[in-house]
């Protein structure tokens, strides 16, 4: 079993900053691609930024210059540093990675729960 948890999310108001961290655990032979999405009330779940096990980003057009994805390959955690923050940017980020369990498995997706990121006045 592989779990990603989130942290980091809360209220902020517009221009301000917040950190987010996916901490995944249980059995993992290594994780390879790992990526932040969102999704705001009545949208669909869209891509924000992700990152190759080499450090590869790919961000979003809204998030680009704003928005920063990083790793940690030694804790199997990644980063979304989130900078200039505007309204639209409110909605819960979910965290995601390929996740291979043991050296013969292949890669399965994992996604965390979720953790709220609301901007507002």
């Amino acid at each position: 079993q592989v779990q990603l948890v989130e942290s980091g999310g809360g209220l902020v108001q517009p221009g301000g900053s917040l950190r987010l961290s996916c901490a995944a655990s249980g059995s993992i032979f290594a994780i390879y691609g790992m990526g932040w999405y969102r999704q705001a009330p009545g949208k669909q779940r869209e891509l924000v930024a992700t990152i190759t096990r080499r450090g590869s980003t790919r961000y979003a057009d809204s998030v680009k210059g704003r928005l920063t994805i990083s790793r940690d390959n030694d804790k199997n955690t990644v980063y979304l540093q989130m900078n200039s923050l505007k309204p639209e940017d409110t909605a819960v980020y979910y965290c995601e990675g390929d996740v291979r369990e043991t050296s013969s498995a292949t890669a399965i997706a994992y996604w965390g729960q979720g953790t709220q990121v609301t901007v507002s006045s």
